[in-house]
């Protein structure tokens, strides 16, 4: 949520920044709700006063034995009409919140301009691209012979699912242990087993809610209920409705989860294999950290996320999002983007956000400023540390043989018993 008083004080300013995202805002709408705003807040103030202060006659008038039937009647009067003002009071300021969940955060300074991905800006890469003596097949091709299924899966669930099987599966679960083990020995993450389903006060504390609920899967058997589509609103939300000291700054978690997503933008868009899919795992990082500590805190976790991709010796790039191509909670994003060589591109693995204040509102996660001692929000961070699913596809492409075999990466070994290559199981 943006800040309310810089809502109320410069709403020119907030409008331009969120023009910079392709989002118009109502200023005239925003002023009008805040003018009626404040009418109902005078008027509910002058009549509780009011109200207090005929309290205050009927009990001096009862002492002087003086009746008091007048000043009751009088006082019932005014506690009705605050009932009604109150009654005002409370719907605007519903009508306000609710249309402040709509708004997207502000967009850092350093966020490069652009309306869409084609304006976002390459900021490095790292690794050699592979090269081959063939033409190297997708990693749907080369799976489908090691322990990919898909039809089984359509069996079971329909599209956008997969079965793993085999040396493929333990691969699978080999990456999700080596990420958790990188980013809590070294990267100094504390791991944490999270609920899977989460209410709707979490998602609209991260920001999925109200804006992108038909992205989410919901729970019929239990309304309000839903799947997550990602461990940050876990992870997150473990500071919900917190005043935190500061001694306990920064806190950094991790999660190995599966994720839930129902892809309800994205029909015809890479349906063929596991780039996108109602279901898949990805270790997640979250940060919360003293709002001054926050943009060296972004740089660090994407270099946590890097290191995945180093280590698995992947080459990648690291994207600046540009404001127009920014989720809606995020004040500045990094994507890294893995070498798929089937596609001659590089696709997201990794998007590494910081939201700054906005989240810390929704969720009302707050910290007691030593230099102040008043509570004030967190920022939160989060990124993909990474997508576990993406990261088989792009060892699966990377390290493929002319014969179909694939090659495990060196820092996996040791996790798949020794094993140092897939190989098919017929040609």
């Amino acid at each position: 949520m943006i800040d309310p008083k810089l809502l109320r004080s410069d709403p020119g300013a907030v409008a331009e920044n969120l023009a910079r995202r392709g989002f118009k805002l109502d200023v005239a709408a925003l002023q009008a709700l805040e003018e009626q705003r404040k009418h109902w807040q005078i008027e509910s103030d002058r009549l509780r006063a009011a109200r207090n202060a005929a309290a205050k006659q009927v009990g001096l008038a009862k002492a002087k034995g003086v009746d008091v039937s007048a000043l009751i009647a009088s006082g019932d009067a005014l506690a009705a009409d605050l009932a009604r003002a109150d009654q005002e009071l409370g719907q605007v300021q519903g009508d306000l919140e609710r249309w402040q969940l709509e708004l997207p955060n502000l967009a850092h300074a350093s966020v490069p301009d652009g309306a869409d991905e084609s304006a976002n800006v390459e900021v490095r890469r790292v690794g050699a691209l592979p090269t081959f003596a063939f033409e190297p097949r997708d990693h749907v091709e080369l799976g489908e012979r090691l322990g990919l299924d898909f039809e089984a899966a359509a069996r079971i669930s329909g599209a956008r699912f997969v079965v793993i099987r085999g040396a493929l599966a333990r691969l699978h679960r080999a990456l999700a242990q080596f990420m958790l083990d990188l980013h809590t020995a070294t990267h100094g993450y504390t791991e944490a087993y999270v609920p899977y389903l989460a209410q709707r006060a979490a998602f609209i504390g991260t920001g999925q809610l109200p804006k992108f609920e038909q992205d989410l899967f919901a729970v019929d058997a239990e309304p309000g209920f839903y799947l997550i589509p990602t461990a940050e609103v876990s992870l997150t939300n473990l500071v919900r409705e917190q005043i935190l000291n500061a001694d306990v700054l920064p806190m950094k978690l991790t999660a190995h989860t599966p994720c839930f997503r129902s892809e309800a933008g994205s029909h015809g868009k890479d349906t063929r294999g596991m780039i996108r899919q109602h279901q898949f795992d990805k270790v997640e990082l979250v940060q919360i950290v003293a709002p001054a500590e926050s943009y060296a805190a972004l740089e660090a976790l994407t270099s946590h996320a890097e290191e995945v991709l180093k280590k698995l010796e992947l080459p990648y790039r690291v994207v600046a999002l540009c404001a127009g191509d920014l989720g809606v909670a995020s004040a500045k994003t990094y994507d890294l983007e893995v070498w798929l060589p089937s596609q001659k591109h590089y696709r997201e693995i990794s998007s590494c956000s910081n939201c700054e204040a906005f989240q810390a509102r929704r969720m009302q996660a707050r910290w007691r400023n030593p230099d102040t001692g008043r509570p004030e929000p967190v920022h939160t961070l989060n990124g993909s540390g990474v997508a576990i699913g993406r990261a088989l596809v792009a060892i699966l492409e990377n390290y493929q043989q002319a014969d179909g075999s694939v090659r495990i990466p060196h820092v996996l070994r040791t996790y798949m018993g020794g094993v140092e290559q897939l190989t098919p199981s017929k040609a």
